[in-house]
C-alpha cells in the first residue's frame, strides 16, 4: 500500500498545525501561550515589569492635528453634515488627549532609566503592543535603549505590533485570558491612561485581584484625574454599599509622568519591595 507523503496522518503531531488547531487541543494551546512568553522573558532576564494601559486611538500631537485639519476640510466641503461635524468634535478631543501620548512616553523613559541599570531588567515597561498609548510607552523605553515588552492580541481588525517593542519580546496571543495572566505575572505596578473598554477591563481586573488578595503590593496609578473621575464614580459605589470605603485606596491619581513614578516609588517606600 502506497502512502501519500501529504497524508496528514503521517505528520508528527507537533508538526501538524491543523491537528493542533482542533477544538480538543485547546488546553494544549492555552498551555503553549502561557509557556512561550514566560520562557522567553526568563531567557531575556526580565525580573519585573510595570504595565501601561491606555487607548489605542490616542495619537502623537502632530498626527492628531493632521487628522483634525482633514476633518475640518471635510466639514467645509459638507456644511451642515452631522457626521462631518461630529468628526471634527472628536478630532478636537484627540488633539487635546494627545498630551497623554507625551506623558506615557516620558513615564517610560523615567522608569527605564531608573530601573534598567547594570544589565538588570527590573520594572520593564510592558504594554498591549499596539498603537496609541501602548506605542508611546514602548517608544519611551526604546528612546533610552531599554528593553520593553509588547503583548499583542490577534483581533478581527488586525492590531499590528508597534515598532518600538524590543526584538524577541513581542508576543502574539490568541487568548485574552492568557494575555491577561502575562500582564500580571511580573507586574510591580499598573499605570492606566485614558482608554475605552479594553483599558477599563484590564484596570478593573487588576483592582479585583488586589481587592481579593490574589495579588499583593500592586500600586495602581490612574493618569488623568479629571478623566478618570468622570469615568469611574467610585464614591457612588461606596454610597451604594457595593465596595468598602477602604477600597477607594486601591488606586491613586497622577497628572504627570513624574507624579506617576513618584506614586510608585512612595508606595514601595511604605510597603517594601520584595
Amino acid at each position: 500500500m502506497n502512502h501519500d507523503e501529504q497524508d496528514p496522518s503521517l505528520l508528527k503531531a507537533f508538526e501538524d498545525l491543523d491537528f493542533l488547531k482542533r477544538e480538543e487541543l485547546r488546553p494544549v494551546r492555552l498551555m503553549l501561550e502561557l509557556m512561550k512568553a514566560d520562557m522567553l522573558q526568563r531567557e531575556a532576564g526580565i525580573r519585573s515589569t510595570i504595565v501601561v494601559f491606555g487607548s489605542a486611538r490616542i495619537r502623537e500631537k502632530v498626527e492628531a492635528q493632521a487628522r483634525l485639519d482633514e476633518a475640518r476640510r471635510v466639514e467645509n466641503d459638507r456644511p451642515g453634515n452631522p457626521a462631518a461635524k461630529r468628526a471634527v468634535r472628536l478630532a478636537e478631543r484627540m488633539v487635546t488627549n494627545a498630551v497623554y501620548y507625551d506623558i506615557a512616553r516620558e513615564f517610560a523613559r523615567i522608569v527605564s532609566t531608573s530601573c534598567q541599570i547594570d544589565g538588570r531588567c527590573d520594572y520593564v515597561v510592558v504594554t498591549g503592543g499596539g498603537p496609541g498609548i501602548m506605542e508611546a510607552a514602548n517608544r519611551g523605553a526604546d528612546d533610552v535603549g531599554a528593553k520593553t515588552i509588547g503583548l499583542n492580541i490577534v483581533l478581527p481588525e488586525e492590531q499590528r505590533p508597534n515598532p518600538f517593542i524590543t526584538r524577541g519580546l513581542g508576543f502574539n496571543f490568541h487568548y485574552f485570558a492568557i494575555r491577561k495572566m502575562h500582564f500580571m505575572l511580573r507586574a510591580k505596578a499598573l499605570v492606566a491612561f485614558p482608554g475605552g473598554f479594553g483599558t477599563i477591563d484590564e484596570l478593573f481586573e487588576a483592582l479585583t485581584l488586589v481587592q481579593t488578595g490574589k495579588v499583593e503590593h500592586l500600586p495602581v496609578v490612574l493618569v488623568g484625574r479629571a478623566f478618570w473621575e468622570k469615568v469611574l464614580c467610585v464614591p457612588h459605589l461606596v454610597d451604594e454599599g457595593l465596595i468598602a470605603p477602604e477600597d477607594v485606596g486601591l488606586f491613586r491619581y497622577a497628572d504627570t509622568a513624574g507624579e506617576a513614578w513618584r506614586q510608585i516609588v512612595d508606595y514601595y517606600a511604605a510597603h517594601g519591595d520584595d
